[in-house]
């Protein structure tokens, strides 16, 4: 039927079998074979291209340095809130006062509280003064005494000596006169002296022996005297020295107590100096959150946030672990930023447009709440600066660059479920070939 209709063509043909003609394609040529053909050897050519292998995640725009985030503006003292100086958005710099307080604790009401610590100061201070006066009069009437002990002694001592020479002669003397009444005796018994030279010798005897005991209670009176004194003026030397310890002492509790007042004082005048909260640096004042006037706040109650105006931006990524040996320092990172068109072809970063550069600067060696590794992004300038508009929280999707394989090698990769290359840095590179 075919054969037929082709020998008659188009002409001959019947009008309702015209469209056969069209629907079969006997004698016509076909490109079917050219197409196949090409698109094996792009499909070849596309499957030897260079693929750079990468990590993809998400995370959010932060900064570089602490100080750079948002800061918290809080009320160091408890107080009542009497004057807000500036309200939400608005920018200040740093020193500005952002509020101030007033007292709320009955123990700093009074107005005079300086001065009134001031006058406690300077009163305990004239008190160790007066205390200073007593240890110098002590100090001098102790001088006194030593040098009254000392002539005092010095007298008595030259007293007992006498004594004691005016007690070595009587006992002579008592000596001499027993040696002569032993040789009366003699006499009287020779019958060479008489009964009353007898008698007045033992009556020298005994006076000698009465002066002999008289002047040896005398030297005995005068060593007691002089050890009554020595004793008396120690007495008195030791209760001297006694008062000056004590006076020694109360001064150094009045001045215990004058560096406790000191340091009330010192807090007082620096608490004083707490009730305007000031801005700690440059920035925009938001999420007030206290509001209206004498709203009481406690100590380290939140009144404010300063967000910085002067930053370093950074991104903060959060990478699993399974893919966490396989970021290091210094490794390059792609960005697309939330509100930023961007055409992005994940195996050919430097075909991308709208993408911005980053270097890691830090990893985390925990893992954060989510589970995954915390790292740190700093901006690469000298790619592509990041944007001036870009604020902190914005949303950053993250790719990180690993090695630059064929494409067919990251298909079968993919295919068999193994993890990408480790990166090896050009530095490492370099070390690695001069180690072998």
């Amino acid at each position: 039927m075919k054969e037929i209709y082709r020998q008659l063509g188009k002409e001959g043909m019947p009008e309702h079998l015209k469209a056969t003609g069209s629907i079969y394609l006997e004698g016509k040529k076909t490109r079917v074979r050219y197409w196949l053909l090409g698109t094996t050897i792009l499909a070849l050519i596309i499957l030897f291209l260079p693929w750079t292998q990468n990590i993809r995640t998400r995370g959010k725009v932060t900064t570089l340095r602490q100080e750079h985030r948002p800061q918290q503006l809080n009320s160091i003292i408890a107080g009542r809130i009497i004057k807000w100086y500036v309200k939400e958005g608005d920018f200040v710099h740093a020193g500005d006062t952002v509020a101030q307080l007033a007292e709320v604790k009955d123990s700093y009401l009074d107005p005079k509280l300086l001065e009134r610590t001031r006058d406690q100061v300077k009163a305990k201070q004239s008190g160790v003064a007066f205390y200073s006066s007593k240890i110098a009069a002590i100090d001098a009437q102790i001088v006194a005494m030593e040098q009254t002990l000392t002539l005092k002694t010095r007298q008595l001592k030259l007293k007992v000596v006498a004594d004691s020479m005016e007690a070595a002669a009587a006992a002579n003397d008592h000596r001499i006169a027993e040696e002569q009444l032993r040789r009366q005796r003699i006499m009287k018994d020779s019958g060479l002296a008489s009964t009353l030279q007898l008698e007045q010798r033992i009556q020298a005897v005994q006076n000698t022996l009465a002066k002999k005991i008289s002047t040896e209670t005398k030297f005995l009176n005068t060593r007691t005297e002089l050890m009554q004194v020595q004793q008396e003026f120690f007495e008195k030397l030791a209760k001297a020295r006694g008062e000056k310890a004590s006076a020694g002492s109360d001064i150094a509790s009045t001045q215990a107590e004058i560096a406790k007042l000191d340091n009330q004082y010192s807090n007082y005048a620096i608490r004083n100096g707490m009730y305007y909260l000031l801005a700690p640096q440059d920035g925009q004042v938001t999420q007030a959150a206290k509001s209206g006037i004498n709203e009481i706040v406690k100590e380290g109650d939140k009144i404010a946030e300063i967000i910085p105006t002067q930053v370093e931006h950074a991104v903060e990524l959060f990478v699993r672990p399974v893919d966490l040996p396989l970021i290091a320092n210094g490794q390059t990172v792609r960005f697309l930023f939330d509100g930023y068109p961007a055409i992005v072809f994940s195996g050919w970063p430097k075909a991308s447009y709208g993408t911005f550069s980053g270097k890691i600067v830090a990893i985390e060696n925990s893992t954060s709440d989510n589970g995954m590794f915390r790292i740190l992004v700093a901006p690469d300038n000298k790619v592509k600066p990041w944007p001036s508009t870009l604020r902190m929280g914005a949303g950053a999707y993250g790719i990180a660059l690993l090695n630059t394989v064929p494409v067919w090698y990251e298909l079968w990769r993919n295919v068999n479920g193994f993890p990408p290359d480790f990166y090896v840095g050009k530095k490492e590179k370099d070390e690695g070939k001069k180690a072998k």
